[in-house]
């Protein structure tokens, strides 16, 4: 397996951007798009695997089970946001999909130096947030070989958890713990060895693919609309009446109203309105169709 620092694809210098440094800002700027254009073709031949992670993922929900990101720097960054992006999405409990980074949340906004290089502070995270058979895990390094993410994944593992590694360099010593590993090569970076380029893109890009699916899977989504989300401030009250709006075709009164009897509940108003029914019956038809408007429609049709 690749081990030695040297030898990583994500460490190797770019062969067409050695002369970056005599570049104008519009031509480093080019270069920059040219190499950001290839990272979705690499991330096309992992979907396979992607969608396999995210069916576990959706596994788990449905038995009460958890996502866990886990990653150091930019990969713990991007973990967190991946996180912290679901609640008011699609109106999960913050505890349903977590990130956990080296160095704890102050190293979400600064670098602390060593946290990366302990596997046992990986596996003391993993101990001290409960994980277990119910969970996912997804440690990501750009390397593949973070000690702190193989600490935890191992540790993972170890109590039943299933475990993914998603990593930018092939058969990193992430295989030695992960049920599979999603290897999304990208390349030498255009700054030799700087991760928060390509591999943070295409970590992003696959977090967000991942959660999106198991989301609209376990039915936080109708049609294209997020009719979960958590109407927390004014721009996201306006985007739950506007969603309302879309999904049943009712004129500005009739959404307003069953706005306010459903609870500020999107999913609740949007039943109502297709259904012709009231809030509690709404509520109840959901319930019985574990969250899917389209179910909790065709329920009430075939009573």
């Amino acid at each position: 397996m690749t081990n030695t620092l040297s030898q990583l694809t994500t460490e190797q210098p770019h062969e067409h951007t050695q002369n970056i440094d005599q570049l104008s800002s519009e031509q480093i700027m080019i270069l920059i798009n040219n190499e950001d254009s290839l990272i979705t073709e690499t991330i096309r031949d992992q979907i396979p695997l992607i969608a396999r992670a995210a069916d576990l993922v959706v596994e788990a929900f449905e038995n009460g089970g958890r996502l866990f990101y886990i990653g150091a720097g930019t990969s713990g960054r991007i973990g967190i946001l991946d996180a912290s992006e679901c609640p008011p999405t699609y109106g999960t409990d913050p505890s349903m999909v977590q990130g956990l980074i080296a160095g704890g949340f102050r190293a979400v906004k600064e670098a602390i130096e060593g946290a990366e290089d302990s596997e046992e502070l990986g596996a003391q995270d993993i101990n001290e947030n409960g994980i277990s058979k119910k969970d996912v895990v997804i440690g990501i390094a750009a390397s593949g070989r973070t000690p702190y993410v193989l600490g935890a994944m191992r540790r993972a593992k170890e109590l039943g958890a299933v475990v993914v590694g998603l990593c930018n360099n092939y058969e990193s010593p992430m295989h030695q713990y992960a049920d599979f590993v999603i290897e999304a090569v990208v390349g030498p970076e255009v700054i030799m060895g700087s991760t928060r380029m390509k591999a943070g893109t295409s970590q992003k890009l696959i977090l967000n693919m991942l959660t999106t699916t198991a989301m609209i899977r376990i039915g936080k989504v109708y049609k294209n609309l997020m009719v979960d989300l958590n109407p927390s401030n004014n721009k996201l009250v306006h985007r739950a009446k506007r969603i309302i709006t879309l999904a049943t075709g009712a004129s500005e009164e009739e959404v307003e109203k069953a706005y306010h009897e459903a609870g500020a509940h999107v999913k609740t108003a949007i039943v109502m309105l297709l259904a012709n029914v009231s809030a509690a019956e709404a509520s109840t038809l959901l319930d019985g169709t574990r969250g899917f408007v389209r179910g909790a429609i065709d329920l009430k049709a075939s009573k």
